[in-house]
Order: C-alpha cells, then structure tokens, then sequence
C-alpha cells in the first residue's frame, strides 16, 4: 500500500472522524503513536512535508489550498492567506477565499450589529459547526429577527477570533451530523491555533475607506513560549476600532406621508435641511479587545495535556430610523435644546457582546488504544442600550436613555474519543459527547419595555425572560477499511439523544477510490440532524419592524411553548433531518496543479423557520360584525388579548433541496522573469435551492387564510444569496515582494421584499470586486503590507423585474398618481428602500457588503 506523511492532527484536528481517516493512510509507526505526538510532528513538519498531503502551511507561499486525494472535500487557508484580504475580520476573510462561504452586513442593524449572519451553500448560519481545534464553539445568544438573510438562525461568533491567533482554517464541505452531532448538516469550519514555542510577532494595522470614513485601528501580538523541550503556551492580544460608515440614501418627500404621516409641506421643508432624512445607515463603530492562548504540554512520551481559551469584549454603536419630526411630532420636550427648533432624533444602539470558550483535555494510551478526553466550556452574552429616545406612553416623564436587557447562552461540553488501528488495513474508532446547554433572555428596565417601550427597540418585558436549559449526549462509532491499495470507505453512526424534544440516529459513509496517480474518486452519503436551539424554541418579545405604508409597527413574536402559540396551534419544534450526497474528483496532473470538482445534494426536512407576521383575520367595517368576527377567530382573540398588530412564531415549516458544485483549481510555480506565479480558481454553482412540497401551517393561520410563508421569506431562504460566486486571483513571489490580484464575482441575487407588488421581484446584478495586496519584507523580521479593496469602487445595483404580463404593465405604466405625483414604479421602488432611506440595498440586504473602495495597511514585525 502507498503511504502518506501522517496528518490527523492537521485534518480537521482533534476530529475522531478524520483522525481515524489519516490513521488508516499513514505510518504503520506513526498510527501507533499518541495523538499528541502527531500533533507535534505536523506542527515541526517542514513546508514540502506539509505540500505531499497537499496541505497549506503557514508561511509556504504558492502551496496547494485544496485537499485532492480525501473521501470528502476540504478546504484549507493558511493564516497568510487570510491576512492578504485586508479584512478587518475573520468571517469577511473566509467570504474572499472560500467560494460557498457568504456572510453580509444587514441594512437594518439593531442587535443583528454584533454578528452578521454568514453560510456555506446558502443554508443559513445555524448549519455550520464551528470547531476551535476540533472541539465545539459555543453559539452565539443571538437570534436574527429582522426580515434580512439569516432570518430566524443564530450561528457562532468567529468575528470573535483575532486572526494573528490563527495557524489556518479547514473547511469540511460536506454534512458531518455522526462525526459531531447538531448543526454540522452544511459543513464544518475548524480553526486550529498557532503553536509555535518561541518568536512571535506584533502587527500594526491602520484603514479608511474611499468615503474617509470607516477609520480602523489595530495592535496585535502574538507570542510563543517554550516550556522546556515538551510544551508550549502561545497567546495573542488584539485591540481594534473600526468607525462608522454612513451610507445614506435621498429620501423621496413624495412618499413620507403615506408612511409615516403629516404632509408634503412638512417633509418638504425637513427634507430641505437633511436631504437623507438624517438617516444613519452602513456600518456601525465597533470596538473590540481579544485575548486567546493555546497550550500543550507532554507529561511523557504517551500523555500529554492541552488547552485553550479565549475572550472577546466587542462593543458596537449604531442609529435606529431617524425620527422625523412629521413622524414623531414631539419629543417632550427631552431630546432638543429648550428654546431651538425641533428637528426630530436618531435614536442610538449600543450593543456589548462578551465571547469566550476554554477547553482543556488530555491525550494518552489506553490498552493500545489513542484517548482523548476533553472539557469545554463557552459563552456569550450581549447586552443592548438605547439612548437619545423616548417612551412615548409615559410622555414628559420618560427618561432618554434606556437599559433594554440582553441575552446570554452558555454550553458545558465533555468529549471522550478513542480510536486503533485493529488491523493492517482497519482503524476503529467511537466516542461520546454529553453537553449541557443555557439559555436566558435578560430583563430590560421597566422605562424601557412597559407602555410601548423605548421608542425604535422595546426592551426585553420580565413576563418574557427567564433561564432555560437543556441536555443531551450522543455516542458514535465507525471504522476506516483499506480495501486496496485504491480503494478506501469509511463508515460513521451516532445516537444522540436530548432531555427537550427527542433522540436521533444518524450515519455516514465515504469512499475514495485512487483510480491513478493523477486521478481520485469520491463520494459520501449521509444523514444529519439539527437541534432547535434555545434561542429557537424560547425566545418572546415585542419586535420593531418597517411595515411599507404604515411605517414602523410594533409586532409579537412568541415562543414555542407560550399559551398564545398554543392557541394558535403552533406545535413545538422539533430536530431537523437532512439526506446529504456528495460525489466528487481530485486531479493532479503534476506536482503544481491541483483540481478538484464535487457535487452536492442537500434535502432539509422540518426545516425552522422564523415565520412572517401573522396579522388579524377580521376587518369588518360594521363593529358588531368585527366583534362577532374577533369572538370566532382564535387568531385575533391572540392578537387582541396582547395588544400586537401582528404575530410571527417559529416553526417547522418546509422541506427544502439544495444541490450544487463546488470546483477549485490551483496552478503554482509558474515562472515570470525571476518570479512565481500562483493561479487559482475556485467557485460554487447553485443548481437548486429551493422549497419541496407544501408548507406546514398552523391549522389556525391556515383557516384564515394565511402562511407563515411568503415570497418574502421564501427569497430571503432561497434566492437572496448569489447563484454563483467565483474567486479567480493570481499571486507573484519576486524577490522580497508579493503581489496578489484577487477577482470575487458574486453572482445574481432576487428578493420579494414586504410590500413590494406580488408581480415583481427585486434583482442584484452580478458584480465583480477587484482586490489588491501588496507585501514588501523591509528586513528579514519586518513586513510592511496594503491593501485595495474593491478597487473600482463596485457596490450593488439592483432593478425591479416583472415575473409576469401584469408586473411588465406596472413597471411600464407612466401614470402618475394624482395625490403624490409617482408613478408605479417610484410607488414599488419607495416601498422597498423606505422612501430612499435604502436605495443602494434596499430595506432587505443585497449579496454582497456595500461600503465601496476600502484601503488598509499593515506593519508586522516578528522576533
């Protein structure tokens, strides 16, 4: 059999799953030692040690980025890689150089601030696992509310991660549910730590964009410490700011007083002092301080102890809708200079986020058999503020700075994992997990929830926060066969089983069939699961929200196990069940060319939802009839008894299909004069992703009529993230620069946004942004870098499409309404950008960040 460098702890780390994986094709040695000691012998493997399993290492310029010849598709990005992006975070880093990666700034801001939602294979954030050297993050406490992409998931903070802490990422792109468990169902993203024992370095970073705002700041330092010949700590501390960045659109007077009243005189003469309405929309300021150690120590030759932990304190200032005077008449006298005319507010968000995990574990023989076993514990909790507002009901008396609550999550998780080689060409291995899961939603001060709340974000009502909690545990088994000196199969089973809504079995087998040299073959089946999360199932509160037409409406959203869910008929959630296939090639025509080419088959049953409002089903002229009516509707006697316009829930409402390609190809060493190129080209494809079947509706919503579905949401799942993304870039080593020229296509997006005309759809251009990076080494220890990002200043465009004979006629009709002087067109087009507040991503978000042409620079010094 041909063997290979052994690499279990450099494939997706700590991972029982592909340790047993690396074991079966490595050392017959090596497959008998720790894996601590596998570990040290990767972190001390030279560059082409590292490139003969086609693996990225830190500080190797020009290596393979894509694993060829594994059972599943993996990505791996060096910390080098990551750094060339010039993004002020991670998850915006991962955007530019993994292709099935999307992650975007929401128009509408509040909570949603703190962490952007991000996906792989547009499934959304709650189906990524995120691994900090193979063992669990904790999620995040947040659960995206507004009506933009990620709707109803929450997902993990990796914005929390300072980079300089990062050896390199390892994308899985493929459902791992029997490896890990809950919410692997789209992939994994590991990220394994720096290790190194001595040096270290510290980084300057500074960056404006072309607006001359968005000013960021950063000191990094990255140290390794050797502890004698058998360890080491290394540790990194972060500071950054970024501030804001405003980009406002026009706001068109015609349309303010139908949707937040008073008259054209009046929004005419406001608009002619703030043309923008004084909105304040982009960007937030954020400030953030991180710390991160990474530990391990060998007590012997056969055990060693590790660990890990991390802290981030983010805090993020940003603006609700500018309250216009029109809209808000008065403020009680609270917010404007006595004896200066009254212009309105912009209330102000302040967001704190508080992330942090440790994990500590042990690694040694047992009986012949390689053990791990580990603890983790993880957190994060956010805590929100409203300042220059008011609460409306309770006048003159109302204080103008509110404290609004939070909420916090916590996980407590135990790993045990063995695994053996059994025989010549057989490793097993099986473990278990038990994790403990808390929830709780933080009571906001009375002033800020009681009447109708602080005006622009209602504080967390006491009635509505409370602590919950859960558990689970899950065991797994699976064995790794070398049939042949070609042939490879892997299989995987899990049990896991929680205390709140149920048990699940799931399994997987892969395959990889070495048809030459140049050649390989593979291909997975599996099925997955995904728990409801806390957040899911327990989250209640009275939610802001644009209703086009009438303004800002306050609506209700209730939980799950609520008395108004249960009447209404809400069933309790339950897991989501997923069917994966993967099918897939690696060629390596020579040792400087690697392509690789899979296909992905995603079917998601009893897929979560966060479902849209669910509004009165009566609306008789007559009041008898409209009590009459009320009396006999369950829904509006709901909505009634809790003073809400409007009600949304969470539920278990479709199945969807997601099918794709993902393809990478990498061409290294290329000469140019005294230089070397790197070509590589990487894509994903969506050749489906869309809704199977009816829509599960609450008997209730479904008698009146209604779904908690609409072509709103239904987009906003499906079709508002780009059919196709291609990253195409190209890389010169010469001598002591490196330059790199790096192309992110973003294909076309189409939204159905809240009140646009059912006939029309919104759709995204496809667009190109062009980056730039640059990196000098002034002395053999310092580096000096830049970046241009978007160097053509590209941002989104987007036009109204008619889906129909009827939506051709609205857009081409230049009659103009007698009242406000529009067309249809400028009505639709008001409709969804609030009047113009939005116009460049409409109130629903756009595929891609919309900030234009960014510069950044960075001095990193190493010793």
């Amino acid at each position: 059999m041909k063997k290979n460098f052994p690499f279990a702890a450099l494939l997706l780390s700590a991972s029982p799953y592909v340790l047993a994986q690396a074991q079966a094709q490595a050392e017959a040695a090596a497959v008998a030692q720790t894996a601590a000691v596998q570990s040290a012998a990767a972190a001390d493997a030279t560059p082409d040690d590292i490139q003969k399993v086609v693996i990225v290492s830190t500080g190797s310029r020009g290596a393979q980025r894509t694993m060829v010849d594994t059972p599943v598709p993996v990505d791996i990005i060096g910390s080098r890689e990551l750094s060339k992006t010039g993004q002020a975070s991670l998850d915006k880093a991962l955007q530019f150089r993994v292709p099935s990666f999307n992650t975007v700034q929401t128009p509408v801001n509040d909570a949603t601030s703190l962490l952007d939602p991000y996906e792989i294979r547009n499934m959304g954030p709650s189906r990524v696992l995120i691994l900090i050297n193979g063992k669990r993050k904790n999620a995040s406490s947040l659960v995206y509310t507004q009506t933009s992409p990620g709707r109803g998931e929450s997902g993990s903070d990796i914005s929390a991660i300072p980079q300089d802490a990062i050896k390199r990422i390892e994308v899985l792109r493929d459902g791992a549910s029997a490896q890990y468990g809950s919410d692997a169902i789209a992939g994994v993203v590991n990220i394994i730590l720096k290790d190194n024992a001595e040096g270290g370095s510290v980084t300057a970073r500074a960056g404006i964009t072309h607006e001359s705002d968005g000013k960021m700041g950063g000191l990094s330092l990255n140290h390794g410490v050797a502890l004698g010949d058998r360890g080491f700590i290394n540790y990194t501390l972060d500071v950054s700011h970024v501030g804001l960045s405003n980009r406002p659109g026009i706001v068109d007077a015609r349309a303010e007083p139908d949707t937040l009243g008073g008259t054209l005189a009046d929004a005419q003469a406001f608009l002619a002092i703030k043309p923008d309405a004084g909105n304040i929309n982009g960007s937030p300021a954020t400030s953030a301080q991180k710390a991160l150690v990474n530990s391990r120590y060998e007590l012997s030759d056969d055990v060693s102890v590790y660990g890990n932990a991390a802290y981030v304190h983010k805090q993020v200032d940003s603006y609700a809708n500018y309250r216009t005077p029109y809209w808000r008449p008065t403020d009680y006298g609270l917010l404007h200079p006595a004896g200066s005319p009254y212009l309105g507010y912009v209330p102000t968000f302040v967001g704190k986020l508080d992330d942090y995990n440790a994990t500590g574990g042990v690694k040694f023989q047992l009986g012949g058999w390689g053990t791990d076993l580990s603890l983790t514990y993880g957190g994060n909790e956010q805590s929100y503020e409203v300042g220059n507002s008011v609460n409306r009901s309770l006048g003159a008396a109302s204080p103008t700075h509110f404290n609004a609550g939070g909420v916090k999550f916590e996980h407590f998780v135990f790993n045990g994992d063995i695994s053996k080689q059994v025989a010549s060409t057989v490793s097993a291995y099986a473990g278990t997990e038990i994790r403990h899961e808390k929830f709780k939603t933080i009571a906001g001060e009375e002033a800020s929830y009681i009447g109708t709340g602080a005006d622009s974000f209602a504080g967390n009502d006491p009635r509505n926060s409370f602590p919950t909690s859960r558990s689970n545990y899950g065991v797994y088994g699976g064995a790794t066969w070398d049939i042949s000196d070609s042939l490879l199969i892997d299989g995987t089973g899990r049990y896991e089983k929680y205390s709140d809504f149920g048990s699940a079995f799931v399994w997987k087998l892969s395959s990889r069939l070495k048809v030459s040299e140049q050649l390989t073959l593979r291909a997975s089946a599996s099925t997955g699961f995904r728990a409801p999360s806390l957040a899911q199932i327990y989250t209640q509160k009275a939610q802001y929200s644009f209703v086009p037409g009438k303004g800002i409406q306050v609506s209700g959203l209730v939980n799950n196990v609520s008395k108004e869910a249960a009447a209404l008929g809400v069933p309790k959630l339950q897991a989501e069940k997923s069917n994966n296939i993967t099918l897939g090639l690696g060629l390596k025509p020579d040792n400087n060319t690697s392509i690789t080419v899979d296909y992905y088959n995603i079917k998601v049953k009893n897929r979560i939802v966060l479902g849209k409002e669910i509004v009165p089903a009566c609306n008789k002229p007559d009041p008898v009839e409209q009590d009459a009516c009320v009396k006999a509707s369950p829904l509006d006697q709901v909505l009634n008894a809790n003073g809400i316009v409007s009600v949304s829930f969470f539920a278990n409402a479709l199945t969807s299909r997601t099918s794709g390609l993902d393809y990478v190809l990498s061409r290294k060493n290329l000469p140019l004069g005294e230089g070397k190129v790197t070509l590589n080209l990487s894509g994903n494809l969506s050749l489906k992703n869309e809704r199977e079947g009816n829509v599960n509706n609450p008997s209730t919503v479904a008698a009146a009529n209604q779904s908690v579905l609409d072509p709103t949401q239904e987009a906003l799942m499906f079709t508002s993230r780009p059919k196709f993304k291609t990253i195409f870039g190209a890389d010169l080593d010469y001598r002591d620069y490196n330059f790199s020229l790096n192309n992110t296509v973003f294909g076309p997006t189409h939204f159905r946004n809240a009140g646009l005309d059912n006939n029309l759809e919104v759709a995204f251009k496809t667009k190109v942004v062009t980056d730039f990076a640059f990196n000098y080494n002034v002395a053999k220890n310092v580096t000096l870098s830049f970046n241009v990002n978007n160097i053509l200043n590209v941002t989104p465009k987007w036009n109204m499409r008619a889906l129909n004979s009827a939506g051709q006629a609205l857009l081409d009709s230049k009659v103009k309404d007698p009242a406000t002087g529009m067309t249809p067109s400028e009505v639709q087009s008001n409709s969804i950008t609030f009047d113009g507040r939005y116009s460049m991503v409409t109130y629903d978000g756009s595929q891609f960040s919309q900030l234009g042409r960014t510069f950044a620079a960075s001095l990193n010094y190493r010793f």
